[in-house]
């Protein structure tokens, strides 16, 4: 057989450290879920990729892993396609088909990397940057997860972030360890004019530096109006205040700020009616949504056509997700905004050994090693899989973890 043919993929899903960050559906709890996948080929070749975890993806992983056997590491249209006819008689939607497609594709890629000695880069084309510019992701946050049934409070070492000055202050510390040069702070956590504040005073306090607020859909139509008008001047864009592609289309139509979403358009049949509606004027792409670093690739290409800017979302994530996007922005040249990642936030409990990845004056470096460039640290990868097991979660909640300490606390969408 072929060495390039695929031996096995090697699905394991791990829970890793996660701060209590606030948020429109209430507060993140202490562990957060991940997927790594290793791709093996006949001849001893792995390729790794990185997928969001929960009990459904896992699943269809686990198809995907006996459907992919077999199969050529450089044919990935055959690979995609085999996993769509697998899959297709129980996910209906080509959007949740696409998180594992994406996943896989970027093992493929990594491992073709490291049979031709090139990075991944090289194989979207080329990169057109040496760096990756990311903004620092802000968020109110409690000052540690609380004790609960028996088990202590969780401290770190970000503190609280409750008003503007615990914002400002958090933006302080991302800048001064990471270099960021934009800010994005998570918002629909408090009454939007307390957040208004709060850009205003990263404004202040950073002059000059692009700043953007992202509710997830926590106002009305009429309250994103608001928003906007009164941070005029005061944000380079405006993310996801309202809910679905009609709902930014009201706001649009008088918003002096270009409106952002990863909530709306987040599948190929979104485009036409967000174009038509002139709903969104920024695009945060995300290979885990849209199948893969190629299918990013020709969404960059799309967006470009049709006069929409770019930049990239992110979720909890490690270091295998944040090479393959920096391989991905590296390689697309309209990427007209920086970055979003949680890496800061989650990096303390990676999976790839350190020394190649680094956040550093708010840019990664593009990784110049074959395939990805980054190295699965296995014993980091085993302890993570069994606190996974021991933890028994396996889906995420932050509704469900709010209330365990405000019993009142509703999931409202909108909320103002």
């Amino acid at each position: 057989m072929s060495s390039t043919r695929i031996r096995e993929l090697i699905v394991t899903p791990i829970s890793f450290g996660d701060p209590p960050l606030l948020n429109s559906n209430g507060v993140h709890e202490p562990l957060a879920l991940r997927i790594i996948l290793q791709l093996v080929l006949e001849d001893g070749t792995v390729g790794l990729g990185e997928s969001p975890g929960g009990t459904a993806r896992l699943e269809r992983l686990h198809i995907a892993a006996k459907t992919v056997v077999g199969l050529d590491v450089f044919d990935t249209t055959a690979v995609a396609a085999a996993i769509d006819a697998a899959l297709l008689p129980t996910v209906p939607s080509s959007h949740e088909r696409g998180w594992t497609t994406s996943a896989i594709e970027v093992a493929c890629l990594d491992a073709q990397g490291k049979l031709l000695d090139r990075p991944v880069s090289d194989l979207l084309g080329g990169a057109v940057r040496d760096a990756v510019p990311f903004a620092a992701y802000l968020f109110y946050k409690w000052a540690e997860h609380p004790a609960l049934d028996g088990r202590p409070a969780i401290t770190d070492d970000w503190g609280e972030a409750l008003d503007p000055a615990g914002i400002v202050e958090q933006a302080r510390l991302m800048q001064e360890r990471y270099g960021f040069r934009s800010f994005k702070l998570k918002g629909g956590v408090f009454p939007p004019d307390e957040e208004i504040a709060a850009m205003r005073a990263l404004a202040e306090a950073f002059p000059g530096q692009p700043l953007r607020l992202d509710p997830n859909t926590a106002w009305t139509v009429e309250t994103s109006k608001y928003v906007a008008r009164e941070l005029d001047g005061v944000l380079e864009y405006l993310e996801d205040p309202a809910k679905g592609i009609e709902g930014m289309a009201e706001v649009a139509k008088d918003s002096p700020m270009p409106l952002a979403t990863n909530m709306c358009v987040i599948a190929w049949e979104h485009l036409k009616p967000a174009v038509e509606q002139d709903a969104i004027q920024v695009l945060l792409t995300d290979h885990h949504y849209w199948g893969g670093l190629r299918r990013a690739r020709e969404l960059a290409a799309v967006c470009e056509a049709f006069g929409l800017a770019l930049s990239m979302h992110s979720n909890s994530h490690l270091g295998i997700s944040l090479a393959a996007m920096t391989h991905v922005g590296a390689a697309i040249p309209n990427l007209d905004h920086s970055c979003d990642t949680h890496y800061p936030w989650n990096s303390a409990d990676d999976v790839i050994v350190p020394g190649v990845l680094e956040l550093r004056d708010g840019e990664v470096k593009v990784p110049t090693g074959p395939g990805l460039g980054v190295e699965l640290d296995h014993d980091q990868l085993d302890r993570l899989h069994r606190r996974y097991v021991e933890s028994g979660m396996r889906s995420r909640d932050d509704t469900g973890y709010m209330q365990r300490f405000q019993p009142e606390y509703e999931r409202l969408l909108p909320r103002w």
